[in-house]
């Protein structure tokens, strides 16, 4: 199953310790655009590797990179670690605080078809084949994707536990959540994290397109080095992992805008009725709650009015019959077939490289975006269960493009990975079982 290493990491000089809080930087589909413009704003910041600026934003990443290095703005770790990484955080309305465990390290860069990294959603074109430019030109990675792996037993906790009483940082980031990274470096604590890994499945949480351009780089790599072993760095991508048995993962809804829509409210309105029982609303502020009892029910939002809207029961026999069980319960599965593809007329093979179509986690920024006629309508979504997530992992089959949003996100900037052969390079043997 899975093979992982550890990983050499590049960091921020110790010169910049002090300033972590102001280098380091949030994914950039989870981040508003006046937060973008502070980072950028900052020339040492991360956000200028993960997502670079330019009319050749990729290559100007790279200039960047090799300056970093010479300049020692970053400076890589001399052997390989484990990086252990929390996260503490509280939900309002909660009173005692949750910590997410997990730690960092390098992966292969599986096959989809090789069933060890299992994917639960579809990918946006556009989004992979940059991330493959920016891999390309750097091969370096600015930040993990992050997966899940099932471990009732907790058996590497009390290693992450006794590692992160020494932290290397804890800092505050963004979202308000305290983030702690430690590491360790004793090659038979690291063989434990190897060894319990090499027999189980990753789940990949987030990161997708970062994923999936990691597998087409190591493809391009392969057919165009004749020694290719499978040992080089390119066969390799850092990843956050995660115990999927944790009680502290947590699922956010991402929810679905949309621009130049043709058909008026009315017209919506009216297809709707065939498929959906439709109630108009007061108070747009109470969707949220509307919708989470009931399957299979969203939120419309146009500029004047709201309604909730729920599939009739009796519709679902009109799905797919080749389509599991697994994937009918869950909620998003049914928006995208019955109204995105059904109503307004996007097929769903089409969805993933629509301009009419984007996604925003915010529901605040949805209704302010559709109030200021920046789009035309929202659908406003609820959380997918862990349970869900895993069924569809297992079954071979996806959901829909930005299905889930693991919270919090990970850093951009704590540490960073590379997969130059010069720098990836160490006799791995040694923290091999």
């Amino acid at each position: 199953m899975a093979t992982i290493l550890p990983i050499k990491a590049w960091r921020y000089h110790e010169r910049f310790a002090e300033n972590i809080e102001e280098l380091t930087s949030p994914l950039f589909d989870v981040v508003s655009s006046k937060q973008r413009e502070v980072l950028y704003s900052n020339p040492f910041n991360s956000i200028h590797l993960s997502v670079p600026l330019g009319d050749n934003p990729s290559q100007q990443a790279r200039f960047l990179l090799d300056k970093w290095k010479k300049d020692e703005v970053i400076v890589q770790d001399g052997i390989p670690g484990i990086y252990v990484y929390y996260q503490y955080f509280k939900f309002p309305g909660q009173e005692e605080e949750s910590c997410r465990k997990g730690f960092i390290a390098q992966i292969r860069a599986y096959d989809w078809d090789e069933k060890v990294v299992l994917r639960h959603e579809n990918t946006i074109a556009k989004a992979v084949n940059d991330r493959i430019d920016l891999l390309s030109a750097t091969q370096f990675q600015s930040s993990p994707t992050h997966g899940l792996y099932e471990d009732p037993q907790y058996f590497l906790e009390p290693y992450m536990d006794a590692a992160i009483e020494n932290p290397i940082y804890d800092l505050e980031d963004y979202q308000g959540v305290r983030e702690v990274l430690a590491v360790i470096h004793d090659a038979p604590t690291i063989r434990r994290f190897v060894e319990a890994l090499s027999d189980k499945q990753i789940i990949l949480a987030d990161g997708h397109h970062r994923y999936e351009g990691a597998i087409a780089y190591r493809k391009e790599m392969e057919k165009s080095n004749q020694r290719h072993t499978g040992e080089e760095g390119y066969n390799y991508h850092m990843m956050y992992f995660t115990n999927a048995f944790s009680k502290n993962l947590r699922i956010l809804p991402t929810h679905r805008l949309f621009f130049d829509i043709k058909l008026s409210e009315k017209e919506i309105l009216d297809k709707l009725k065939d498929a959906f029982f439709v109630k108009k609303l007061n108070d747009v502020e109470e969707i949220s709650e509307l919708i989470l009892q009931k399957q299979w029910a969203f939120g419309l939002i146009f500029k004047t009015n709201a309604y909730k809207i729920r599939l009739l029961p009796e519709k679902i026999k009109e799905m797919d019959t080749d389509l599991p069980e697994v994937l009918k319960s869950v909620d998003l599965v049914i928006l995208h077939y019955f109204f995105i593809d059904k109503i307004l007329g996007i097929p769903n093979e089409e969805q993933r490289f629509s301009d009419n179509l984007d996604y925003e986690r915010n529901m605040h920024r949805c209704l302010s975006k559709v109030n200021n006629e920046e789009a035309s309508f929202a659908i406003i979504t609820k959380d997918i269960s862990m349970t869900q997530v895993l069924d569809v992992c297992k079954s071979g089959y996806t959901l829909p493009q930005k299905s889930t949003y693991f919270y919090p996100k990970t850093l951009s900037g704590l540490i960073f990975g590379s997969i130059k052969e010069s720098e990836f390079k160490f006799p791995y043997e040694a923290f091999r079982p």
